[in-house]
């Protein structure tokens, strides 16, 4: 807000302001970053279609009258300053030309320059409010990210009132000395005020505060504490109080949601006969730090998990899904709150809820939407204990799906790892920390095998979201002296929290190519595309045809024949074939393009066309107990937008080597009667079947889910019939991909040193955590 000079002001108008006690002696109250206004008072939204919450036009409410922006000289500077105005934490891009729809009234601002650094848009250069030559073809609109700034208002996102000046809470561990397990969960509570952090007087502390704090530090659940204990060593120390009073519910998702008390700066006796008040918290499953928590929860009964969260980028975040009648399905944001997220938070094992998304945040589901106006207290133990209603398809839609963050543990896995060479933070070459007991220091990993699934896990320990690339040769600058390769043969199944849950070789190194370019790097990204195979649409299209040889040329050149076929009598003969169309969807919030760039696709003469991927998708046909005995694949020779939603236009087309991909919130087609859309089951026998189709099953593109990647069938085959029913999404991860022959892995055994013991082929090993502490290898052979 520009300064207004007293000069400025008419003889009354300074009359009044001498008069008035709070014009110029007192100072305006901080607001939100969606209430900051100029100084002529203005509001922002982002408006447009089609969009996601944190993109779109840019239109601006000044005097009454909402407008746009036109796209002259608009820059990325511009459009940070006005992502700050929305509440996002900056820009990632901005669009021109009415990207998202040409809006209506007032063009507000032309020619507008801004250094990036502006508190207000006001405060950027412009012909003037009001001043254009432009139409609203010309209309700007930005991109933000996705993460608000701390305080931004809003209904389903938690601010901190200022007057209560509450900002963080943590526990303070009152004993032990030297290097302590993460997270802390149990310690004296302290809160941070403006000038500094405070402890809180036990005075009327409840079990309600406990759990209140608990679910801010990113725990489910609070136990009883020794007071005793705490209190007689409060006697020996001194202490520093600066709230009580506390009286919460219970439900509350942040401490500053509660009744406080402060104390007074002047007040000399604090707490008397009270001491600080302690907590103890519960960690969820993730989180459980020693053995005696984890036996606990392992003795707990499991019933079946009926909400999940999926397509976040971190853990405790994503899209909400409830289970019902063995059919996964999607909750309506109508009336979703802070209650109803901090529910499913707590019942996934994490704290409280951070955020209550809207707006499928966190990307549209598919199928069912199970819950509507979902409205909760806060203290039911499940997200179906919650009063809800059952809609229909007609009441809500996926572009209405509700989302959580929730608070976590601050575990620090973060300060073990990290990227360096890269042009940009998220990206570089992998160091890990190293060392037990010893001095620690930093080294590279071997970039042999290194892939997607351990990529991802470096992005999410990070906190850099998904992995676009594993990259097992690296070419980034190196600015520091680390050139020594401390860690081998990793191997993760992508859900790890951090790299030292994952197997590797421990403290032997051996890698076939040396020197510090072939270690491993990665490139992260917030965003990550999601396919979902319609599994419905197998069902209702599988059928057996015999298809004579001398139609099925170009399908043996591609490898789409049983190895039977190599010795048939070309070309007379047949193959039966089972066919079936596939629809795949991509519901996650990036476009699904092909690893490889169209410079390095290779032309297929035989049936016209460019494969942009060696297998995009695998066909199985297996025994009830997992043998295969029929296969088929797909090359993605043409991946392109079939068809969309309403609300999404087309983007990839293969035509005229068009640019290949699936765009969020479309679907690619592949009929049934397109070449090796089949599995050849020539050679199967009669018998009851399991058909199995894998999308991307080399984990060539990153996605938010994995596990969702696989569908499976039954099938039963009396040698002229074939009967598919009971389609449904299964679940695909390393281990389903090591037996079915997907990305091949080098034995462990041939790179260990002979005086260690080696695991039988029927277990993984698994060694210690980074810091090798003791020093010795301890190998755990576990079942796979």
């Amino acid at each position: 807000m520009r300064p207004v000079s007293i000069g400025q002001w008419s003889p009354w108008g300074l009359l009044l302001c001498l008069l008035c006690s709070s014009c110029l002696g007192s100072p305006s109250p901080t607001t939100a970053p969606e209430k900051r206004a100029g100084s002529q008072g203005l509001r922002f939204r982002l408006a447009g279609f089609p969009r996601k919450p944190f993109e779109g036009r840019v239109e601006i409410q000044r005097a009454g009258e909402w407008g746009t922006i036109c796209d002259d000289d608009f820059t990325l500077q511009a459009a940070h300053v006005l992502c700050r105005e929305l509440g996002f934490t900056e820009a990632t891009g901005w669009t021109h030309s009415a990207k998202y729809g040409p809006g209506t009234g007032r063009i507000w601002l032309d020619n507008l320059s801004c250094s990036g650094t502006e508190q207000s848009v006001s405060e950027c250069a412009s012909r003037g409010w009001g001043n254009s030559d432009c139409t609203h073809d010309e209309d700007a609109g930005v991109i933000c990210k996705d993460q608000r700034l701390p305080g931004f208002s809003d209904s389903n996102v938690i601010e901190v009132e200022q007057h209560l000046q509450v900002e963080e809470v943590r526990l303070r561990p009152a004993v032990g000395r030297g290097r302590r397990p993460l997270p802390v969960t149990e310690g004296l509570v302290e809160v941070r005020l403006p000038d500094g952090w405070s402890q809180v007087c036990d005075h009327g502390w409840s079990a309600q505060n406990s759990h209140v704090v608990c679910g801010m530090l990113g725990f489910p659940g609070e136990k009883r504490v020794n007071t005793a204990f705490y209190r007689l060593l409060a006697q020996r120390q001194q202490h520093s109080f600066g709230l009580h009073g506390v009286a919460c519910v219970g439900t509350e998702a942040h401490l500053s949601l509660c009744s406080l008390e402060f104390y007074r700066a002047n007040d000399t006796t604090r707490c008397p006969g009270g001491a600080p008040a302690v907590v103890s918290c519960v960690p969820g499953p993730l989180y459980a730090v020693s053995s005696d928590q984890k036996k606990q929860q392992q003795s707990k009964p499991q019933g079946e998990t009926r909400v999940r969260l999926k397509g976040g980028a971190h853990p405790g975040e994503g899209r909400v899904e409830v289970l019902k009648a063995s059919t996964w399905g999607t909750v309506c944001d109508r009336k979703w709150d802070l209650q109803a997220a901090s529910v499913v938070c707590r019942e996934l094992g994490f704290g409280s809820a951070r955020e209550a998304l809207s707006g499928a945040r966190m990307g549209q589901g598919m199928g069912a939407i199970h819950l509507s106006e979902v409205q909760c207290s806060g203290q039911e133990p499940s997200l179906w204990k919650c009063p809800h209603k059952n809609i229909t398809a007609e009441d809500c839609s996926h572009s209405q799906d509700a989302g959580v963050r929730c608070n976590l543990p601050y575990t620090g896995v973060e300060t073990k790892i990290r990227l360096s060479g890269g042009r940009s933070p998220h990206e570089g070459r992998v160091e890990v920390q190293i060392g037990g007991l010893g001095p620690l220091r930093w080294g590279l990993i071997c970039g042999d095998d290194w892939g997607t699934l351990e990529a991802m896990v470096v992005c999410r320990q990070l906190g850099l979201g998904y992995a676009n690339h594993g990259l097992q040769e690296t070419w980034y600058w190196d600015s520091g002296n680390t050139t020594e390769v401390v860690m081998s043969g990793v191997r993760c199944t992508g859900s790890e929290l951090s790299l030292d849950q994952c197997a590797h070789h421990g403290t032997h190194v051996a890698c076939k190519r040396t020197g510090t370019r072939f270690t491993a790097g990665v490139i992260c990204s917030e965003t990550a595309s999601d396919l979902l195979l319609h599994s419905a649409l197998v069902q209702e299209t599988a059928y057996i045809e015999d298809r004579p040889l001398h139609m099925l040329y170009c399908a043996a050149e591609e490898n789409c024949l049983a190895r039977s076929a190599r010795s048939a009598n070309w070309p007379y003969g047949h193959r039966r074939l089972l066919r079936f169309s596939s629809q795949i969807h991509n519901l996650g919030r990036a476009d699904f393009r092909p690893k490889a760039g169209r410079h390095s696709w290779v032309w297929h003469e035989c049936h016209g066309h460019y494969h942009s991927m060696d297998i995009f998708t695998h066909y199985d046909i297996l025994t009830p107990n997992g043998t295969k005995v029929a296969e088929g694949h797909k090359a993605s020779f043409c991946l392109e937008d079939t068809e969309c939603q309403e609300d999404v236009s087309k983007r990839y087309e293969c035509a005229n080597f068009g640019e290949q991909g699936i765009t969020v919130g479309c679907w690619d087609l592949y009929r049934h009667d397109i070449d090796c859309q089949w599995i050849d089951i020539t050679d199967v026998k009669p018998g009851n079947y399991i058909l199995q189709v894998v999308i991307n099953p080399n984990f060539e593109v990153a996605e938010s889910d994995f596990t969702n990647n696989a569908m499976k069938c039954n099938c039963k085959y009396d040698g002229h019939r074939i009967w598919v029913h009971n389609c449904h999404i299964g679940v695909w991860g390393r281990a389903a991909q090591r037996d079915q022959g997907g990305r091949k892995r080098p034995s462990f055994a041939h790179s260990l040193p002979p005086t260690l013991v080696l695991c039988p082929p029927t277990c993984l090993c698994i060694s210690q955590p980074l810091n090798f502490s003791p020093p010795s290898p301890q190998w755990v052979c576990s079942p796979t």
